[in-house]
């Protein structure tokens, strides 16, 4: 299928775990990707692997904590496509720390690879969007942005501030008539190398032992994994979600709702 033909994507931390999922799925519906991230070496043969048939898919390092490579890599996409038609803010992370334990700097930290990469890439993709034809903009939020978690203090404040942030900017492109939607997608445990590792240190048990732990959260009865949060920004990213726009998308085994 070609969901996505012909739409230049670019998707932040899209090397490893989602963000790789996302990026090979966009390619396969027929998107041109530009995969960022600060694992170079990650990156570049995903691009490479990407590319076997005809060039889909472009690796370029970026930091997204800060602004002057927010502005080198969209001068790059203004002069190498003209255009954007999507962005996936895939980036981010955190750490287990609760209210006592967390320093200041790693709470700036958090805040900083979550939310100011959103509000960074998110304005910047709307001001080159609106040039055009519009476009969707999807930010990953988290179930974390959802519900509270003692032990996610800084990371669910930064993904439920990027859940409302998404809202704000939904509603400010809807009333300029830019034709740009916006919307949060909002996944449970999943099954990465990141997610697994966050997992085990949470609760210091083995990854087999944290695994069966964290699956009792979902009704599911099981974790996600990546490629199924890509089938969510898939969706997102095209032309059937048309009048979707200032929305969180949960696709956390039922993790909310229990």
């Amino acid at each position: 299928m070609n969901r996505v033909a012909n739409k230049v994507c670019l998707v932040t931390g899209g090397a490893n775990g989602i963000g790789e999922a996302i990026s090979r799925l966009l390619v396969s519906e027929g998107a041109t990707v530009v995969i960022t991230d600060i694992a170079d070496g990650k990156g570049e043969a995903l691009a490479e692997e990407l590319n076997q048939d005809e060039t889909k898919a472009y690796y370029r390092h970026q930091d997204v904590t800060s602004e002057a490579a927010w502005n080198t890599l969209f001068d790059w996409l203004k002069t190498q496509f003209g255009r954007l038609d999507v962005l996936v803010n895939n980036a981010g992370g955190g750490t287990y720390n609760d209210l006592e334990t967390l320093s200041l700097s790693d709470w700036h930290g958090i805040m900083s690879l979550n939310v100011d990469s959103a509000f960074m890439g998110t304005q910047r993709a709307v001001s080159l969007m609106k040039q055009g034809e519009g476009g969707s903009i999807v930010n990953m939020s988290s179930v974390g942005g959802l519900v509270g978690s003692p032990n996610l203090v800084a990371y669910s404040a930064a993904k439920a501030a990027v859940k409302l942030f998404s809202k704000c900017a939904a509603i400010h492109c809807g009333q300029q008539g830019y034709n740009i939607r916006v919307n949060t997608v909002h996944p449970g445990l999943v099954k990465t190398v990141s997610g697994m590792d966050m997992a085990t240190k949470a609760t210091g048990m083995s990854a087999e032992e944290a695994e069966a732990a964290f699956t009792t959260l979902h009704p599911i009865g099981r974790l996600g994994v990546p490629a199924e949060i890509a089938a969510m920004v898939l969706f997102l990213a095209s032309d059937e979600s048309s009048f979707a726009t200032g929305g969180e998308f949960v696709v956390d085994g039922g993790y909310t709702a229990a």
